[in-house]
């Protein structure tokens, strides 16, 4: 039986409890942006229903991996845009992507 938007979206502020999201002042009700995504993300593991289990996580973990990226990039460019420093984690991983090393190091 698949996830229902619903559902997702209950999840999703479960994940929020230990991780918040920021919404500042986007003229957009909370719930309503958590109900947009999530519906979306379920017609997107609805028209996966016809691959392989492997090739769907495949799927999910690369959609993950690029919406951590773009967060990560945005994350940045904003904090640079306000002069503010960015963790030490992030400017670490941002050093050792400018040398080349890779986030292994």
């Amino acid at each position: 039986m698949p996830i229902k938007p619903e559902q997702l979206a209950a999840l999703m502020q479960e994940v929020e409890q230990e991780d918040p999201i920021d919404f500042a002042d986007l003229p957009f009700p909370e719930d309503e942006l958590r109900t947009l995504v999530a519906t979306h993300l379920c017609e997107m593991a609805a028209s996966m229903e016809n691959f392989s289990t492997e090739d769907r996580l495949m799927t999910l973990l690369a959609v993950s991996a690029k919406l951590v990226l773009e967060n990560l990039v945005l994350h940045v460019q904003l904090l640079r845009r306000h002069g503010l420093p960015v963790s030490d984690n992030v400017e670490a991983l941002l050093d050792r992507l400018k040398k080349g090393e890779g986030p292994a190091g």
